[in-house]
């Protein structure tokens, strides 16, 4: 008869030396078992609909076969395979667009098969074009986005925006860094996510943004890291203070942002020229490159902007920031809460598997 019943606890002995680093390296390479599993699933099924639509395609075009065929194609492969999800008439026809928008077998299967099949659904339903598809798509595996992530940087039309910004890192930056810093800035920078509108301050924003911190490195985008707001500096006895300091992992330097509430005006950029010469004798170490300026203003005149940055060799970008536009008191109390948004859009991600089974 066993010594211990199902009901007892388990005498667990201490662990020996060396225990802790090896369960630790078990776990890590489980979780790299689990993801690589999981990835491949995606991979197999993310093919799977290529290749269906593929045959759809074919057959309707080479028989003649009318929409009507996705019906009782659908019928049929549930009869067939009920356990699995996915074969309902409309993700079908999304099979179908799939393999029509992404003809070139190769490309489906070393890129995209790396995106999970809703992504798919919100390239082909929001963007038009392939060459607009293809950017988003390896944004969405470099960047591991999730689906609504994805969504969200389409809509607010993030490509349009990037590497956009005034700014002479051309001049004062050697390349590649200067094509990195320059598709690192955007114009303008989305702060819909605060709920405030134009009439906000200066130090309201910035306040903001720190709370939101998250939502803020998100806009930002890849490799921004938060260091710290309103910064002091001690130059000489005098303080000074950053409105915002970041550090960008790819560029391996810090990031100055000063957020101005009004329109750009040349003389912005002596401040901020003061902050980055301060920041590289004071914070920056010898392996860090020189620190790059971002001024953030409610508006700019751009030639205004490229003339006022032509004689600075400090590496700095100008770019619009773009709030809640004012709305109408009644208006504004009959608008639903953030807190009851979320919860009617708990759980909806637009495409759900009810959608598509």
């Amino acid at each position: 008869m066993s010594d211990v019943t199902s009901d007892s606890p388990i005498s667990l002995t201490p662990p020996p030396a060396g225990y802790a680093d090896w369960l630790a390296d078990l776990k890590g390479r489980i979780h790299t078992a689990q993801q690589r599993a999981t990835l491949a699933v995606n991979r197999e099924l993310v093919l799977l609909y290529w290749q269906i639509g593929r045959d759809i395609l074919a057959r309707q075009a080479a028989q003649g076969w009318g929409a009507k065929v996705i019906e009782r194609l659908a019928h049929d492969l549930r009869e067939a395979f009920p356990e699995m999800k996915g074969f309902s008439p409309r993700n079908l026809k999304y099979m179908r667009a799939f393999s029509e928008a992404w003809p070139d077998a190769e490309f489906v299967q070393a890129v995209l098969a790396q995106l999970p099949w809703y992504h798919h659904l919100a390239l082909l339903d929001k963007l038009p074009d392939p060459e607009t598809r293809r950017w988003y798509a390896a944004k969405a595996i470099k960047h591991n986005w999730s689906r609504n992530i994805l969504v969200m940087q389409i809509e607010t039309r993030l490509l349009e925006r990037s590497g956009t910004a005034v700014t002479n890192f051309e001049a004062s930056l050697p390349s590649p860094q200067s094509d990195l810093a320059r598709e690192s800035l955007k114009d303008p920078y989305r702060f819909d996510f605060l709920g405030l509108t134009d009439e906000a301050q200066e130090r309201e924003i910035e306040h903001a943004l720190v709370k939101h911190v998250t939502e803020f490195l998100l806009e930002l985008g890849s490799g921004f890291a938060f260091v710290g707001r309103q910064v002091l500096l001690d130059v000489g006895g005098d303080e000074f203070f950053i409105d915002l300091l970041f550090y960008h992992l790819k560029l391996r330097c810090y990031v100055v942002i000063e957020l101005k509430g009004g329109k750009f005006k040349p003389e912005h950029l002596g401040q901020l020229g003061f902050y980055l010469t301060a920041v590289d004798r004071q914070v920056k170490s010898e392996h860090d490159n020189p620190t790059i300026g971002l001024l953030l203003c409610k508006s700019k005149n751009k030639i205004v902007a490229e003339y006022a940055l032509g004689d600075k060799s400090q590496p700095m970008g100008i770019a619009e920031y773009k709030l809640l536009e004012s709305l109408p008191a009644e208006l504004q109390t009959s608008l639903p809460s953030i807190e009851q948004i979320e919860r009617e859009l708990a759980g909806d991600d637009t495409f759900t598997e009810d959608d598509t089974q």
